[in-house]
């Protein structure tokens, strides 16, 4: 009996402190920050690199997570952070990065990618590293875009007074934007006001008639609770795939050997397939809520979105014209969602025969 008990007490001793060395024995520990909560898909994410460059790195990489405001607290102090190396990674929307990189709401030009499977094909190719490869220019090699995945699926418009089939619908509206240029740009191409509101002040916005709409996820939506402060309406015109940006200070990454370097860039491929996939699920029981509250929720016809995009086309010319480096990457985009399409288009063909 005793000697079952020394040697069940000498294992559990040495199975501590062999858990003590491998806690001890990261290599490098990487600090990720996302300025969301627990329930967004950016944390989906984040979980799913953690688990995947811990294991896969053997403990030689060890991640910390960071979620809110405990690091940074907006797109342009969270960059700077990045590029100081007091963050290692970091995401952000293309209106939180578009103040540095001005030419990544690209991403927010309307109707260039039709659905999930072309948006998804097009952000794990070429036009990331393209992106990439812009960023590092332009801030000195201090900060690399890893990957590009999703953040509440697709911006739709909603608002609180009417159902909108058609652009003449939004004349008079007085639609939230964030502060970036061209989400500005194209609410005032199709008719309506844009009006800058910060996210924490647009539920009390909503109520009081400060902003009758905006562009949003129906995730972002719900989780807002924004139905509660009158938002009843939401068409799903689907005009632009709510990108995330992931970003890794270029130093920190450098400096890792290469299979370590492997692990982490796989690790991200693990996370943007994470956020492809979360909003998908969440978005079910999402729209199930907003109807079930009362809400409008309207399917433009193809015809329908076509005038949508009609509306909008001055918003592509202006954003080459008046965006550094915009007529580069809006080229680079389109060319790639042309690859996109033909190929999947192949895919379609091929797999219905």
């Amino acid at each position: 009996m005793l000697r079952t008990f020394f040697k069940t007490a000498a294992l559990a001793t040495s199975l501590v402190a062999a858990s003590a060395l491998a806690a001890s024995a990261a290599d490098y520990t990487l600090r990720a920050t996302a300025n969301s909560n627990e329930n967004d898909e950016d944390y989906d994410g984040l979980v799913v690199f953690k688990n995947f460059v811990e294991n896969a790195s053997n403990g030689a990489i060890e991640v910390e997570l960071f979620i809110g405001t405990q690091l940074c607290s907006n797109g342009a102090e969270c960059l700077q952070g990045v590029a100081d190396g007091t963050i290692d990674i970091y995401i952000s929307t293309s209106g939180g990065a578009s103040g540095i990189f001005p030419y990544v709401q690209v991403l927010d030009l309307p109707y260039l990618m039709a659905d999930d499977r072309i948006a998804e094909r097009v952000l794990s190719g070429d036009f990331t590293r393209k992106m990439r490869e812009m960023a590092l220019e332009d801030s000195g090699g201090a900060i690399r875009l890893m990957t590009i995945g999703n953040t509440g699926g697709w911006r739709n418009f909603a608002n609180t007074k009417r159902r909108i089939t058609k652009p003449a619908d939004m004349e008079g509206l007085k639609i939230r934007t964030v502060v970036a240029d061209l989400p500005q740009e194209l609410v005032k191409a199709l008719g309506a006001s844009p009006t800058p509101i910060p996210w924490p002040e647009l539920f009390t916005s909503f109520q009081t008639g400060v902003v009758d709409g905006s562009k949003n996820g129906i995730t972002d939506i719900m989780g807002m609770k924004f139905p509660d402060a009158g938002l009843q309406y939401v068409t799903l015109d689907g005009h632009a795939y709510m990108g995330a940006l992931w970003w890794m200070n270029n130093a920190k990454f450098q400096e890792m050997p290469e299979d370590l370097r492997r692990v982490v860039v796989d690790g991200f491929y693990a996370l943007q397939q994470a956020t492809f996939a979360s909003p998908k699920r969440k978005s079910i029981q999402a729209y199930e809520d907003f109807v079930a509250g009362g809400g409008d929720l309207y399917v433009p016809t193809p015809e329908e979105k076509e005038a949508f995009k009609q509306a909008a086309t001055p918003v592509y010319d202006w954003f080459q014209q008046n965006v550094a480096r915009g007529d580069e990457i809006y080229a680079a985009l389109t060319a790639a969602v042309a690859e996109a399409e033909a190929e999947i288009n192949a895919e379609r063909a091929a797999d219905l025969n």
